[in-house]
């Protein structure tokens, strides 16, 4: 499976919300900017997102998106199923059917259910707390990740 440029880009844009989120809402511009991401990209992105229950429209001059649900309770696997990114490896090529599987079809059907826990099990708040992505998001001027406040220096 080869995760495709909406899949990661929805990750990427789930995860500049949560690290911005608990500041103040966030725009897909201000998103876009960080992550060199096209805005049209991110408002296509984020129509999915919002159908899934994922994010929230703020509307108003001081408008934006923020988190619809706690990022303890957004998986990978929740943002990866709003971008509708395949995450099936079953078969379905014309050699195997649900009537006359082939050889191999318990496998794939197997890693299916075991690739969708381990994304189920990668919650966004977890991702955001790594080391790598303080890091970059503090290159980022960030000023706070969720209430874990950053110094930065200039």
């Amino acid at each position: 499976m080869k995760l495709t440029t909406k899949g990661r880009y929805a990750v990427t844009a789930m995860m500049d919300l949560a690290l911005h989120a608990k500041i103040d809402r966030v725009t897909l511009a201000d998103i876009a900017e960080r992550q060199s991401i096209s805005l049209a990209y991110l408002e296509q992105l984020f129509a999915c997102l919002k159908k899934a229950g994922l994010v929230c429209s703020v509307r108003g001059p001081k408008g934006g998106y923020r988190l619809a649900r706690d990022d303890k309770s957004i998986s990978l696997a929740d943002i990866l199923v709003a971008a509708e990114e395949q995450i099936d490896m079953s078969c379905g090529g014309s050699t195997c059917g649900h009537d006359d599987p082939c050889l191999t079809h318990s496998l794939w059907n197997n890693l299916s259910t075991e690739f969708y826990q381990f994304l189920d099990s990668k919650k966004l708040n977890e991702i955001v707390r790594t080391r790598y992505v303080q890091t970059m998001a503090t290159q980022q001027d960030v000023t706070q990740i969720g209430d874990i406040p950053i110094q930065i220096g200039r």
